[in-house]
């Protein structure tokens, strides 16, 4: 349960119905894209695991999920400064992957995922974001599959933390800068 200064510090920014409709879109849209194909979902944990198990409830095609998770260190989030905690532990030559992650920012770490992704030969991959923060992208990446766009603000819930606390709220917050209220 949330203290009520910590409720003060939340900005709502997504609800839990229009989070379920993005969700709806998106699923659609998968599912006319791989019509008659199955898929391989790779979540990138920690932060996407609520939207990906809300996700894949709503596909209707045949489907395979694994995770992915790697640790940025460094203000620069850039590749020689990444390092796996969880690799994939599917075979994803020729099939068709669909990388899920919680928010794409600088593009950095999304950009090197996929890249490591890439390496595997898949048939295809796409990504899929519940959130996008164009305004600090550094290196670009084509999000196939986007939620929200979202300004530059830091958000937690559904899944999204602040050192670990946070993930379990039902909608989307930003936190709200005390020095700023």
């Amino acid at each position: 349960m949330m203290t009520e200064s910590e409720a003060k510090r939340l900005k709502p920014l997504y609800s839990q119905r229009e989070i379920k409709r993005v969700i709806d879109r998106i699923a659609r849209q998968i599912e006319t894209d791989y019509r008659n194909k199955s898929i391989v979902i790779i979540a990138v944990l920690k932060g996407s695991f609520v939207f990906t198990a809300d996700l894949i409830r709503k596909i209707n095609i045949p489907l395979m999920v694994d995770f992915i998770q790697v640790e940025s260190y460094g203000q620069d989030r850039i590749p020689d400064k990444i390092r796996f905690i969880k690799d994939v532990g599917v075979h994803i030559y020729r099939r068709h992957v669909i990388l899920v992650d919680d928010i794409v920012d600088t593009g950095h770490t999304t950009h090197f995922l996929l890249q490591h992704l890439l390496r595997r030969k898949p048939a295809s991959l796409n990504l899929c974001a519940l959130l996008d923060k164009p305004s600090r992208r550094e290196v670009e990446v084509t999000i196939r599959y986007l939620g929200f766009t979202i300004p530059d603000i830091f958000v937690v819930g559904y899944g999204i933390d602040y050192a670990e606390d946070y993930r379990q709220l039902p909608g989307i917050y930003g936190i709200i800068d005390s020095k700023n209220t």
